[in-house]
């Protein structure tokens, strides 16, 4: 069975390219746009393996979201990998945190964020 990941962005151009690299690799894709849909998609879904978000989104920022990832029984230890323009240390600070187990900035490369991937989730 295929392992399922959720995207979280509010770019849907960056939402198709990161789903493309990741289908292609194997992977089952969820979307959201924000990070209350984040929440609200995660509801929804089964079990998910692993979550990829952006910091800056209306709404719901990647940072609150990945807090309130973190609070959820069942997706407590989902690993989280924030894809971002945001490289400055005090704001990979607070990913840490909040739990976030890689930071990619963008712009990046598909065979980056696979090799993260490849790291976080177990066979």
């Amino acid at each position: 069975m295929a392992k399922t990941i959720l995207i979280v962005d509010d770019s849907s151009s960056l939402r198709t390219v990161v789903k493309i690299a990741l289908v292609r690799a194997g992977y089952e894709v969820l979307e959201a746009v924000d990070g209350r849909d984040g929440l609200a998609q995660l509801d929804k879904a089964g079990r998910v393996n692993l979550i990829v978000s952006d910091v800056n989104m209306p709404n719901m920022d990647g940072i609150a979201f990945l807090s309130q990832v973190k609070q959820h029984p069942r997706h407590k230890f989902t690993p989280v990998i924030m894809l971002t323009t945001e490289g400055q240390d005090a704001k990979k600070e607070q990913g840490r945190a909040a739990g976030a187990k890689a930071w990619i900035v963008k712009p990046f490369n598909p065979p980056q964020l696979l090799d993260a991937v490849s790291k976080l989730i177990l066979p």
